[in-house]
């Protein structure tokens, strides 16, 4: 017989990009179909760093029918072609990881392939020159193809996207509830959350409890202590400090990652400002030198008092235990070289809608969604492990230890199968595409031994046509954009940017 559907009670508890992220999707998605109340006290703020994104959040923004240039109008956003890595290979050294792809691939090969086939018969160009993200990117220009032939994401200010999100989860039913939460309450059987009391006294019952509590991880771990494990010893950056300063000069349509001695620094361009930061590991960079080291390179007027964070990158063992489930920093921490943060709670959120159960939480929904959640966090711990381990620096303390580390077999098996081959498989829907992980792995230095035979059986012409051919279609694309903040502006210009 088919169970009957009562109503869910689903709490979120805490609010900021993961909270209010989380109430858009459920309330719009749902409606009526649950009851729906997310908890947040204004005395308590949010990280608030992750203004860097990635493509699928432009899925994501068009699931919930938000208009675009709506979104980023409010966001003070700006397009996002890609990350410039500059100093991880060596000292003095960039690289591109773009979102688009690189080239043609055949059905039997990707195009690197061929390109190194090409090398071989006196083709000269970077295997960046055949991607059209990375050119545009190069030269500041951006515009939306009719062939959607163009893969971008934004950066944005998270702090606005929340509030914006709000608006709109608010309008589809949400209520919100001001507070702190003073205590967890468990029901005394089964060990489920039963309720949170707020320090105003009030009690939030609830069937289903989201834990967007940040670091402090409140109901998962302070309240059913699920575990963490930590990845520090393959991810070694424990701290970062933010700043945000006046724009200086036209916002580029990527984000920049620049390593230093003791980790790394980005340059995130908005409409009305730029967002700033250290990431380093305190071990080799105590905390007033990593401050002096980034407000002596920043650019502008800073605008922000500085922001500092401690955290242990690493994954909680169960993002779902009983009725409670973690998103966003609460479930674990993935630091932001390559912005994945926002990411994380974005599928996080839309697993649980899929997964939202009728009656009793299903054990099996609660397995699936772990093991599919964990997985994710480990492709892409490994893809952020590759930028430190494959690197030629050994000029300081902390290179020298990253490019000793050990590092998990399933990269290691990645590393050494493109190295032999040049091949790159990808598993379980893996976040980051096999050009991903190919423009870094040659970024970093790694040149594969060998490539697919297919690539030899075209003819020294054939392989002319089709490398000149790509090429020129790249750079005739690429000639034919606008430029990138004019096309900001005319698309989805703020009011305050326009002022400044």
């Amino acid at each position: 017989m088919m169970q009957t559907y009562t109503k869910r009670r689903v709490v979120i508890a805490g609010g900021g990009t993961a909270g209010w992220m989380a109430a858009a999707a459920l309330a719009r998605t749902l409606g009526n179909a649950i009851e729906l109340t997310l908890v947040e006290s204004e005395a308590i703020g949010t990280i608030g760093v992750g203004e860097a994104t990635i493509p699928p959040l432009v899925a994501y923004n068009r699931l919930l029918g938000i208009g675009e240039a709506d979104f980023m109008r409010t966001t003070q956003a700006t397009f996002k072609l890609g990350i410039n890595f500059e100093n991880w290979k060596q000292q003095g050294e960039s690289y591109f990881h773009s979102f688009g792809v690189t080239g043609r691939d055949h059905w039997s090969a990707g195009f690197q392939h061929f390109w190194m086939h090409g090398q071989t018969k006196g083709h000269s160009a970077s295997y960046d020159d055949y991607c059209i993200e990375l050119q545009a990117a190069m030269k500041s220009k951006f515009a939306h193809l009719p062939d959607n032939r163009i893969n971008y994401a934004y950066h944005l200010d998270s702090g606005l996207y929340a509030r914006f999100l709000r608006k709109m989860a608010e309008a589809d039913g949400t209520h919100r509830a001001e507070g702190k939460i003073a205590e967890v309450q468990l029901d005394g059987e089964g060990g489920n959350i039963a309720a949170l009391l707020l320090d105003s006294g009030e009690r939030i019952e609830g069937d289903l409890f989201v834990d967007c509590t940040g670091f402090r991880a409140l109901l998962i771990e302070g309240a059913l202590h699920v575990g963490y494990d930590d990845w520090s010893h393959q991810l070694p950056c424990d701290s970062a400090i933010a700043v945000q300063t006046a724009s200086v000069r036209p916002p580029v349509p990527y984000t920049r990652a620049i390593a230093h001695n003791a980790g790394w620094q980005w340059r995130i361009p908005l409409q009305h400002r730029q967002g700033n930061g250290i990431v380093y590991c305190s071990r080799y960079l105590d905390k007033d030198a990593a401050l002096e080291r980034l407000l002596s390179s920043v650019e502008g007027e800073v605008l922000t008092k500085p922001n500092f964070i401690r955290f242990t990158t690493g994954a909680r063992r169960k993002q779902w235990h009983r009725n409670c489930v973690a998103v966003g920093l609460s479930g674990g921490f993935m630091e932001p070289l390559e912005s994945t943060s926002i990411h994380l709670i974005q599928r996080a959120i839309l697993r649980i809608v899929r997964m939202l159960p009728m009656g009793e939480v299903s054990e099996r929904d609660i397995a699936e969604f772990n093991d599919q959640q964990m997985t994710d966090m480990e492709q892409i711990r490994d893809f952020l492990i590759l930028h430190y381990k494959a690197t030629e620096r050994r000029d300081s303390a902390f290179w020298r230890q990253c490019a000793d580390m050990d590092i998990p077999q399933s990269l290691t098996h990645k590393i050494d199968l493109f190295r032999e081959t040049g091949r790159v498989f990808r598993k379980n829907e893996e976040l980051f595409v096999e050009n991903s992980w190919v423009q870094v792995m040659l970024g970093q230095g790694i040149m594969p031994k060998a490539y697919h035979p297919v690539a030899t059986k075209l003819s020294d012409a054939e392989l002319d046509h089709l490398l000149g051919g790509l090429r020129d279609s790249v750079a005739k694309t690429v000639a034919s954009l606008p430029d990138h903040q004019a096309y900001v502006a005319q698309y989805c210009g703020a009011q305050e940017a326009r002022a400044a």
